[in-house]
């Protein structure tokens, strides 16, 4: 431990993202990213953005956040955009969450929430979901500044209905609910028609998944003007320049594609009803996912042994050594030939 290090840093844990081996063949199954390539036109584009590396991009990315805005119908000045949903989220965290009272959010979730809470010195307090791995609104009733909740949850995938996510703003008129949308577009129910009606929304989301862009880094915020610029003040005073030239043209090409994310998406949701099929056919418990991945367990292998086993033969799958949770693997939707050979392999194994 240096002795340089701030007192924060010291009592910092970091986020461990997903692995991303060196190892050839392997089928990767174990951070969520899209098996398909991205629409041809992000490539197009960015290769045309290559004359202007010379210069500065667009410090406020305006064709980034027009094309969002048509896109979501709503306003540019109600788009933020970042260097993925991560930092948008990070944003948020400091210009938003840091209150006296606490921030509510469930206590298996996007992992990465407790840690922004300790690095922004944001209270926060982690509501149980119930025994079936959901979100109970209900349990949200009490004393909170904010209300942080993945919609679709992840690891559990599971997503709760437009009208509940309105429910939950209008119980809490005073105090801010950020909706994180990063798997929305796999079968959940964006809350963003919401956003005019209520002024302590705020949406957040990525074109990581549903778009095949996590190499590029983009996300974006949906809320009404006073979040958006605290938003913005904030990153003004960090980094006035977060999206570089070629991810603003690529992200901008990938909106305008609504063919091929429609035709991506679908053959990833048909994917994902074969594999939990697949799965439940070998026993497995696996858990209603609207989101790109599954969350399964057996009743009669541990979590972590059959990860061990399955990385032995080439399969990656994400496995989280929490409470709960133990016994279960978070599995990416591959390609139908990826999931056909995990399914092999766990037939196998079981």
């Amino acid at each position: 431990m240096s002795r340089f290090w701030s007192p924060v840093v010291r009592g910092l844990s970091p986020y461990v993202p997903g692995e991303q081996p060196k190892q050839e063949g392997l089928v990767k199954l174990n951070t969520n990213e899209n098996p398909y390539p991205p629409s041809p036109r992000v490539l197009a584009a960015i290769a045309a953005a290559t004359d202007r590396l010379r210069l500065y991009p667009d410090p406020r990315a305006a064709a980034l956040r027009e094309a969002i805005a048509a896109r979501y119908q709503v306003t540019p000045e109600e788009v933020f955009v970042g260097n993925g949903s991560d930092e948008v989220l990070a944003h948020t965290f400091q210009a938003l969450l840091k209150h006296d009272a606490p921030l509510l959010f469930p206590d298996i979730t996007y992992s990465f929430y407790p840690v922004y809470s300790r690095l922004y010195g944001v209270r926060y307090e982690e509501v149980p979901l119930d025994a079936a791995m959901q979100v109970r609104i209900a349990d949200f009733r009490r004393p909170c500044s904010a209300i942080l909740l993945a919609n679709p949850n992840a690891p559990t995938g599971i997503s709760l209905p437009r009208d509940a996510i309105e429910a939950l703003v209008t119980a809490h008129p005073d105090a801010l609910v950020v909706i994180d949308e990063a798997y929305v577009d796999f079968g959940g129910e964006s809350a963003v028609p919401l956003v005019a009606r209520h002024d302590n929304l705020l949406v957040v989301q990525t074109l990581s998944k549903s778009r095949a862009l996590a190499g590029l880094r983009v996300g974006f915020a949906i809320g009404q003007r006073p979040l958006i610029e605290a938003l913005e003040r904030v990153k003004d005073s960090f980094n006035s320049y977060p999206l570089d030239g070629l991810a603003i043209a690529g992200a901008v090409a990938s909106i305008a594609d609504e063919a091929w994310f429609e035709e991506t998406r679908h053959r990833i949701i048909a994917s994902r009803r074969s594999l939990v099929d697949a799965l439940s056919g070998l026993g497995f418990e696996v858990l209603p996912s609207a989101a790109n991945f599954v969350f399964a367990r057996h009743p009669r292998r541990g979590g972590a042994e059959l990860a061990a086993e399955l990385r032995a033969r080439g399969i990656l799958v994400r496995h989280f050594q929490k409470p709960r949770i133990e016994d279960f693997l978070r599995i990416t939707v591959g390609t139908d030939d990826q999931c056909s050979r995990l399914v092999a392999v766990l037939r196998d194994l079981i």
